[in-house]
């Protein structure tokens, strides 16, 4: 293949990629391919009580999870009973899982290089204060992989909401070529749904050694909850 072909095959593959028809075609083939393996498959949601009765009276939350099982979100978060606002990348990847969680039910708020961090804390701050939970895969977008940046900690600290860590395994699931093996559920499976509160209190002027060990106990809350989710289902514990 000549270089010439070569960058026309690139070009035309980008044009195809960038194109608002084609994103929306595969935006709805996958949230349809993920409702309807939630549908066929028996599902037992347990530990959510205290979230969905903190949603329903108006209290926002702080909803945390691993980047790998981020397509199960819509089903572990109620939106019959509050609103809630998922942080998603601007890249091309994740500009799709956003619409695609939009498209079952979640409002996104756009990360962005260009964004500085102070105003996407006020973002979420303006958000919560109108009574909208908040969603973030605590070591998205883009990694490594299972571990939480201090994020969700910050967040915290600065709304004061309350922080539950959920997480999703199925007997049967499809891992997708991505840096966090991303998980697809299958259909015809069983699965769990489990979430549980981080109760760790976070002072309003937490130190930098404070910080840090509210991360790692916000980071071993999540993988504690993603290994039984696993476990449950009788799948062994990912590997660290």
């Amino acid at each position: 293949m000549t270089v010439e072909k070569r960058d026309r095959l690139l070009s035309l593959r980008k044009k195809i990629a960038d194109s608002p028809r084609f994103n929306r075609v595969i935006e709805g083939l996958f949230a349809r391919y993920v409702s309807f393996a939630y549908r066929t498959s028996r599902w037992q949601r347990s530990g959510c009580d205290d979230m969905d009765a903190a949603v329903a009276s108006g209290e926002p939350v702080i909803f945390v999870l691993w980047h790998q099982r981020l397509i199960m979100a819509p089903f572990l978060f109620d939106t019959s009973l509050g609103r809630i606002c998922a942080l998603t990348s601007a890249a091309r990847a994740g500009r799709l899982a956003g619409q695609i969680l939009v498209r079952l039910g979640f409002e996104t708020i756009p990360m962005s290089s260009h964004k500085r961090h102070v105003a996407l804390s006020r973002e979420v701050l303006r958000r919560t204060k109108e009574g909208c939970s908040i969603g973030i895969a605590a070591d998205g977008p883009r990694g490594p992989a299972r571990v939480c940046s201090g994020v969700p900690v910050t967040w915290a600290r600065m709304t004061g909401c309350r922080v539950f860590t959920v997480a999703f395994a199925e007997r049967r699931v499809l891992k997708m070529p991505t840096w966090d093996k991303q998980m697809l559920p299958l259909p015809f499976s069983r699965g769990v749904l489990i979430c549980q509160e981080w109760t760790d209190p976070v002072p309003k002027k937490p130190s930098e050694d404070e910080t840090e060990i509210l991360r790692l106990s916000l980071q071993a809350s999540l993988d504690e909850i993603t290994d039984r989710a696993d476990l449950a289902v009788g799948r062994a514990a990912e590997p660290r």
